[in-house]
């Protein structure tokens, strides 16, 4: 909750001030909390999904707040921020198809984090490019290693997401499909995953089962308590 009160701080402190210095160190900040709450959730078993929900906005509003100041700035260009915000966009745009098939957001997966570190890494170095010197020049050039790479393997994660996601809703389908040789559903007969069905008997009759289903060969009719078998 700190670090997300600390987004429009940081905001404010790259645009109307300019405190570099300042909004750097809520920056470091930031990234301080964000590995130290993670590893204390695990210690001490505190995860939750309202955690799991907030952790990666935090990070995201960071990354949109840094891109904002430096874009307004002049610092970097607008194609970077827009190329960003619009993989965010499209990662948005799936969450209502997933909650169709019964699916909650992804979780975070190796790649995703790893583009976040690279753009949080880049975002204080690129505003000490503004300053001239070596320090500047070097921090340009690091800076934008990091936020080029960092802006790749952020949209290579989104394509892990989107397989991911795909998987899942064909395997909803799959599960949601009825069974049979093409004919239409019959009601009472339950379909299920394994491809198998039973229709539905009345009371007091046994239930049918489909050859080859069994824990044995198939028999010409049924048997009852006794072990006799009746007449096909």
């Amino acid at each position: 909750m700190l670090r997300l009160a600390g987004v429009p701080v940081f905001l404010w402190l790259v645009l109307v001030p300019q405190a570099d210095w300042w909004a750097l160190g809520l920056l470091a900040f930031a990234g301080i909390s964000d590995w130290l709450d993670g590893k204390i959730a695990r210690i001490w078993d505190q995860a939750s999904r309202l955690g799991a929900l907030l952790d990666p906005m935090a990070d995201r509003l960071y990354i949109f707040a840094a891109l904002l100041g430096l874009v307004v700035r002049g610092i970097v260009p607008w194609w970077l921020m827009a190329v960003l915000v619009l993989r965010d966009g499209l990662m948005l745009l799936s969450l209502p198809v997933l909650r169709h098939y019964g699916y909650g957001t992804l979780p975070v997966n190796f790649a995703g984090k790893a583009a976040t570190l690279c753009l949080l890494y880049s975002f204080p170095l690129l505003f000490l490019a503004g300053y001239a010197g070596i320090v500047g020049d070097g921090a340009r050039i690091v800076g934008w290693a990091f936020a080029l790479w960092g802006t790749a393997i952020y949209w290579w994660a989104g394509l892990l997401y989107a397989v991911q996601g795909r998987r899942l809703i064909a395997q909803s389908r799959r599960a949601d499909r009825p069974s049979g040789t093409g004919d239409d559903p019959v009601p009472g007969v339950a379909a299920t995953s394994g491809g198998d069905s039973r229709a539905g008997a009345e009371p007091g009759q046994p239930e049918q089962t489909a050859p080859g289903r069994g824990c044995g060969p198939p028999s010409s009719g049924t048997t009852d308590r006794k072990g006799a078998t009746s007449p096909p």
